[in-house]
């Protein structure tokens, strides 16, 4: 071997990572230094400093290296001890209902609000209703993210109850896993259910067994349809605000490209007029539900490229394939298992398993059309029985569609079996699963929902990893914050509310943890050449935590606070000093919302009719100059 040929891969290795010993062409825009650099690059974990030109990583590696790009009009950004990772992609959430729980009452359940039992709930509505400006605009008060299995009374609010709130303004509140709500009189009256009402197919309007009337709750399908029929009445701005409110939330937790990941066409058109003016900083990808009409439509440029062409986003936003939902919530006992559930719901018998909400005929029909378009699906399936109804479909048509891959994405699979995942490897399934629930409602699912031995094994990321296969973990905000500390803290620890472990055999390290936040869930979207690790070409986008979490203790992850997220070289958040230490973010729109109301009043309002709320024609008019 000649010299020169010795010298070749020293020469690579340089380049790679930013180490070039001849001065730059031009200096960078900004550099990181003096603080732990966590790259998420196998090659290179870890380095002393990076650089940026352009929103672009152009250096990473040593220090003296990475200096060389220095230039008098370099932004030197002292870390000052604190740890840079990659920017966080969120592998399943909806950042548009993210801004709609902003205008919302906050009925979560400590840590995240104060809702501990219905009496706070009525109370929180009360203070929430004094808002005039908000009655007077939306004519409902709506509240989110009650939580049933953290009620003292463990069940959920009646009709009666939230007529103490208000007897003839509708008051709807929206179940934290946002699979159910419940409606006080007013609202039944104005939606027109009644006793003689029928369950529309995949839902049920739940009634009293002994009147017949109903009680107020809405299950699954029941519910999306009167989501739909109340959504609160905007115009195209402060629709857009709305958007903007849930990607400010998701920024505070270190999210630099964020998901909506069960869009209805109205909340496409608004996204991307909020692309169009400009309005977005980080970027949003967004899957439309493929049971709403008009989705085929919205699949085409400068937003939707399919699978076989490099992910484009227009003004950081792009649509980059379909959502299907085949059951409900666990925690809610609507996921469709094979086995019954451990204790089940009032008026269910000892067999009840939960129940699928589409049909294996129309599950083959959307992978089939997916196939053949090139669509990438996502597709909810908490219980077992609804993974088994993927699985089924998927290879039923990837039979009449051979030869294609749209990396098909299981998301949640709380209840996914051990025999299942060799049929998700083979068929190229990527599990996107929901660790969260370890410690919202792992005591939940142990003492109610499954028992002891399935709940130990929700979510199993640790039979993943022994077949080698990569995953992801998400929050499903506004099913919870999109608090990347604590889905971090949750894949590591798995602790329950009660402070057990849930599953020590599906704990993962932290370095697998921060992998499933960054790089996997980046390849999950077809955006590994641009995302989730610190290299030289990639996009600048990063996180700054407190403190290094492959350093600190194990059980201290979740007091981790996120300094400042950065999106291509450009911040987009800064924690205030002061803040409280993982205090819950301040919820309630009114006033953006407000601010347009007089000013834009007659120019045209959305509402809906359907699941999430497809729209009226006026905003299809407005956002899209008269084409839609």
């Amino acid at each position: 071997m000649t010299f020169f040929e010795r010298l070749l891969p020293a020469i690579g290795l340089a380049a790679l990572v930013g180490c070039q010993h001849a001065p730059p062409a031009e200096p960078a825009d900004a550099i990181w230094l003096n603080g732990p650099i966590i790259t998420i690059d196998d090659a290179h974990p870890q380095a002393e400093a990076v650089a940026v030109r352009d929103g672009r990583i152009v250096a990473v590696g040593k220090r003296k290296a990475v200096l060389r790009y220095q230039g008098e009009t370099t932004a030197m950004h002292d870390l000052q001890g604190r740890a840079l990772l990659p920017g966080f992609v969120d592998a399943h959430g909806h950042v548009f209902f993210v801004g709609f729980q902003a205008m919302s009452a906050n009925l979560l359940p400590p840590p995240d609000g104060g809702v501990t039992d219905v009496a706070s709930m009525v109370e929180t509505l009360k203070t929430f209703s004094k808002d005039s400006v908000l009655r007077e605009q939306f004519g409902l008060i709506y509240g989110f993210g009650y939580d049933d299995s953290q009620l003292t009374e463990q069940r959920h609010p009646t009709r009666e109850e939230l007529d103490r709130v208000s007897q003839d303004q509708p008051v709807l509140v929206i179940h934290q896993s946002a699979h159910f709500g419940v409606v006080n009189s007013a609202g039944l009256k104005q939606l027109g259910i009644t006793a003689d009402s029928d369950n529309p197919k995949g839902g049920v309007i739940v009634k009293d067994p002994a009147t017949g009337e109903p009680t107020g709750l809405l299950e699954e399908n029941a519910f999306f349809m009167a989501l739909g029929k109340l959504f609160p009445k905007m115009n195209p701005q402060q629709a857009i605000a709305m958007l903007q409110e849930g990607e400010k939330l998701y920024t505070r937790y270190g999210y630099t490209t964020l998901q909506d990941g069960r869009s209805a066409p109205m909340y496409v058109k608004i996204a991307e007029a909020a692309a169009n003016a400009g309005a977005l900083r980080a970027d949003i990808v967004s899957y439309p539900d493929i049971l709403n009409p008009g989705v085929a439509e919205l699949m085409v440029p400068p937003f939707y490229h399919n699978v076989e062409s490099t992910p484009q986003y227009h003004n950081h936003f792009r649509i980059g394939g379909i959502k299907l939902t085949l059951d409900g919530s666990p925690q809610g006992k609507t996921a469709w298992l094979t086995e019954p559930y451990y204790q089940p719901p009032e008026g269910k018998g000892a067999d009840y398993a939960g129940y699928g909400v589409v049909d294996d005929d129309k599950v083959v029909e959307v992978y089939t059309q997916a196939l053949e378009n090139r669509w990438q699906t996502l597709t909810h399936a908490n219980g077992d029985r609804a993974i088994d109804q993927m699985i089924m479909g998927w290879r039923e048509a990837e039979a009449r569609v051979p030869g294609v891959d749209v990396r098909p994405v299981l998301i949640h699979g709380q209840t996914l079996r051990k025999d299942q995942i060799p049929a998700l490897e083979a068929l190229g399934i990527f599990p996107s699963l929901f660790p969260m629930h370890t410690f919202y409602w792992g005591d939940w699912h142990r003492d109610s929902v499954l028992g002891p031995e399935r709940a130990e094994n929700i979510s199993p990321t640790g039979w993943l990893r022994e077949r080698g296969m990569r995953f992801t973990t998400h929050h499903d905000a506004p099913v919870a914050l999109p608090d990347s500390m604590r889905v971090l803290d949750a894949t590591v620890n798995r602790t329950t509310r009660s402070g057990r472990v849930l599953g020590e055999n599906q704990k993962v390290d932290v370095m697998t943890a921060l992998k499933a936040m960054t790089l996997w869930s980046a390849w999950q979207h077809f955006e590994e050449a641009s995302k989730g690790s610190i290299e030289v070409g990639k996009l600048a986008d990063f996180v700054v935590l407190s403190d290094n979490p492959l350093t600190v203790k194990p059980e201290t992850l979740i007091d981790l606070r996120v300094e400042e997220t950065i999106k291509e070289g450009e911040s987009l958040y800064r924690r205030e000093a002061g803040t409280a230490l993982n205090a819950p973010p301040a919820l309630g729109l009114a006033p953006a919302l407000a601010a347009h109301d007089h000013a834009h009043r007659g120019e045209g309002h959305f509402g809906g009719d359907g699941c999430f709320a497809p729209g009226l024609e006026v905003i299809f008019q407005r956002l899209t100059g008269g084409q839609h």
